[in-house]
C-alpha cells in the first residue's frame, strides 16, 4: 500500500499528465493542498517534493508551486581546443552575466595555480527560459587577463560562449573534469532545483604554452534536461595502430 506521500503524488501526477492541471499553472495554496488530502503540511511538503525531483513541479520563492513546463535540453559540448565553453540550446534563451573582481581562495587558487588571495575576475552566466533558469557558470580569469569591457564577453541567447580575453601565447591544454552530484542549497535555489536533483558538474581549465592557466570555468547543469557530449579529432598516425 502507498504512503500518503506517495498516494498524493501519484494523483498530482495524473492531473499533469491528463492535463487537468495544465504546464506553467499555479497549484493550489500548500494548506490549501494539504486540506484537501487531510494530511499534514510536512508530508504535502513531502509529495510535491517527489514532484519537484522529477522536473513536474517548480516552487518559486514567494509565488508558490507551479506545473513545471516541458523542459529544454541543454548540450554541453566538450573536447575543443579553442578557449571557448559551448552549451547550446534547442532554442534561444535570455543568458544574464554578473562580472565582479574577487580573489583566489581556497579550492580556486589550487585550479589556477596561483597564490591565495590573487585577484580574478568572476562571471557569473545564467540561462534562463521566461523565468526558468536553466544552467549556471562561474568562469575566473587572471584579473590582467580579463577583457577590458564585460560587455564584449557576454554570451548571445542561443549559445553560453564563456571566455576570456584572447591570450598569448596561444592555449596549450584544455581539461575538463565531469562529475554528477547533488546541488549545493545556493545551486538549487539559483536553478530552482529540488536539493536531491542530481547535477552535472564541469570543471574546465584552459592552459596556455607557458604553463600559466588562463581561465577556470565551473558549469552546473540540471540532470533532468542535460547531456555532455566530448568530441576529438584523432591524427592519422593516432587512428593507425602501431606494428
Amino acid at each position: 500500500m502507498p504512503s500518503r506521500r506517495h498516494a498524493i503524488a501519484d494523483d498530482l501526477r495524473h492531473q499533469i499528465s491528463t492535463g487537468h492541471l495544465k504546464a506553467g499553472e499555479r497549484l493550489p495554496s500548500e494548506a490549501q493542498l494539504a486540506t484537501r488530502y487531510a494530511v499534514s503540511t510536512p508530508t504535502l511538503r513531502s509529495a510535491l517534493a517527489l514532484l519537484q525531483g522529477e522536473g513536474l513541479v517548480e516552487k518559486i520563492h514567494g509565488s508558490g508551486n507551479f506545473v513545471r513546463r516541458p523542459l529544454r535540453r541543454i548540450t554541453y559540448l566538450g573536447g575543443v581546443a579553442e578557449l571557448a565553453t559551448w552549451i547550446t540550446f534547442s532554442t534561444p534563451l535570455r543568458v544574464t552575466t554578473r562580472t565582479t573582481n574577487t580573489e583566489a581562495h581556497s579550492h580556486l587558487s589550487t585550479l589556477l595555480s596561483v597564490p591565495p588571495g590573487s585577484p580574478l575576475t568572476e562571471a557569473l552566466h545564467i540561462a534562463h527560459e521566461g523565468k526558468t533558469p536553466h544552467s549556471l557558470a562561474r568562469v575566473y580569469v587572471p584579473r590582467d587577463l580579463a577583457p577590458a569591457d564585460p560587455a564584449a564577453a557576454t554570451p548571445s541567447t542561443e549559445r553560453v560562449a564563456v571566455r576570456s580575453a584572447d591570450p598569448r601565447p596561444p592555449l596549450a591544454t584544455v581539461q575538463e573534469r565531469l562529475t554528477a552530484r547533488l546541488p549545493t542549497q545556493e545551486e538549487a535555489t539559483a536553478l530552482r532545483i529540488s536539493t536531491s536533483l542530481a547535477v552535472l558538474s564541469l570543471t574546465r581549465v584552459a592552459t596556455d604554452t607557458t604553463g600559466r592557466v588562463v581561465e577556470v570555468a565551473l558549469l552546473v547543469l540540471p540532470g533532468d534536461r542535460a547531456e555532455a557530449l566530448f568530441s576529438n579529432r584523432l591524427n592519422p598516425e593516432e587512428r593507425t595502430p602501431k606494428a
